[in-house]
């Protein structure tokens, strides 16, 4: 494109932009925009104060050694809560929301699949082998065993 159109067109558009941001008028406006949103703001942290506060001063204050257990079933605990979980269990979710997300990828590819022509085919049939392939090093390893 010629250099020349290129600099009126830039000329153009800065001279339909707005007066500078600082002047008076326009900042004006744009509080004016913002107005409806800091006020929905004041509200919500308002309300949330305003709710705090009172869940203080208006529940009963009768503790009793009971109720301060970890349970309010009056059985008392055997073992510590905060036992660890098997890594395993954490393995197989990571498996699953991979495998989830696959499915996320290739129905929507299914639905337009006519529309998208040959090289979409191709594109999904890498992106399954790489999953394929993701799968049995899974199977390999032993992560998809629960014992």
């Amino acid at each position: 494109m010629d250099p020349t159109i290129v600099l009126l067109k830039e000329i153009q558009f800065l001279t339909s932009l707005p007066m500078s941001l600082y002047d008076p008028f326009h900042m004006d406006m744009l509080l004016a925009q913002y107005l409806p949103v800091a006020l929905f703001l004041v509200i919500v942290f308002g309300f949330g104060a305003v709710t705090l506060v009172a869940g203080r001063f208006l529940r009963p204050k009768n503790t009793y050694p009971e109720k301060l257990l970890p349970y309010e079933s009056g059985i008392d605990p055997e073992t510590d809560a905060r036992q660890p979980f098997p890594l395993r269990y954490y393995l197989m979710a990571m498996l699953f929301v991979i495998f989830d997300i696959e499915v996320v990828f290739i129905y929507p590819w299914a639905v337009t699949f006519r529309e998208l022509g040959g090289l979409a085919l191709v594109e999904m049939v890498v992106f399954l082998g790489i999953l394929s392939v993701g799968y049995v090093y899974a199977w390999g390893k032993g992560a998809l065993e629960w014992d």
